[in-house]
């Protein structure tokens, strides 16, 4: 078996299907009524754009990236499976995505902690007021973000991770620096096959660990009417993996949550 990079990144870390479901499902308690349209912003393999136009024959999206080589990947893995009238209905770009889009959307995505790679906060503001006026009235941006302390000690964790059949590979995840001062920190993704051989930094990051409290005023002061975060909820100290709006969570050592811009 050979190291893919980008499908071993699927089988690790995307779940499209339940990902989908959860923005609709947040979109809809902000504005009462289904999303039509989706950007998908950082989008790589663009599975989640798939994902969407496959669940309805109204919905239409588009994804945006800067890397051609994730996106060459996503049409030949997935825009190929789609049918005619969802590949029409799908527009994929090699796009900054602060940028303004030609048509507006109800829904804009930043799965997987994407935006932290905007290390200064004017770029965090001007990539805000990007999404905001490519946004529908009423439309929602919803941002992925992690933190606690668990995510910025120097630490490697690693799973296995089984495929289709008998075909396994272990993901670790390599936490390798923090600065505490300026919340900037550098992060990679390994993988190693059962025969000893390995992709080392298959993907690799330098981001900068936002706060909750940071991305709602940058998100404010970029025009947003309203913002909110939803907390991931746990059972006897395990997590669920549903999400509640809501003004307090737990410290956990290490959390997920997803905030919500709305315009």
């Amino acid at each position: 078996m050979k190291i893919d990079k980008y499908h071993f990144y699927e089988e690790s870390v995307q779940s499209p299907e339940e990902d989908i479901e959860l923005f609709i499902r947040l979109y809809k308690q902000a504005r009462h009524r289904e999303p039509r349209r989706l950007r998908e912003d950082f989008c790589g393999t663009f599975k989640l754009a798939c994902e969407f136009v496959k669940l309805d024959r109204r919905n239409t999206a588009e994804g945006l990236d800067l890397d051609p080589e994730p996106l060459a990947y996503g049409r030949r893995r997935h825009f190929s499976r789609l049918t005619l009238d969802q590949k029409s209905r799908l527009d994929i770009l090699q796009r900054n995505v602060i940028s303004v889009s030609r048509q507006k959307t109800d829904l804009i995505v930043a799965n997987n902690f994407s935006f932290f790679i905007f290390r200064e906060r004017k770029t965090l503001v001007d990539y805000f007021k990007a999404c905001r006026r490519s946004l529908r009235r009423g439309g929602v941006l919803v941002l992925e973000m992690v933190g606690g302390p668990g995510f910025v000690e120097k630490t490697r964790e690693q799973r296995t991770i089984k495929m289709m059949g008998k075909a396994k590979f272990k993901y670790i995840w390599d936490q390798r620096s923090f600065n505490p001062i300026n919340r900037e920190g550098h992060y990679s993704i390994h993988f190693k096959l059962p025969n000893g051989r390995q992709a080392k930094h298959a993907f690799s990051y330098h981001w900068r660990i936002w706060t909750i409290p940071e991305v709602r005023d940058a998100l404010r002061e970029a025009g947003f009417k309203d913002t909110c975060a939803y907390w991931e909820t746990s059972h006897r100290g395990v997590a669920t993996g549903e999400f509640i709006r809501t003004e307090k969570g737990d410290n956990d050592w290490t959390w997920l949550a997803y905030i919500g811009g709305m315009k």
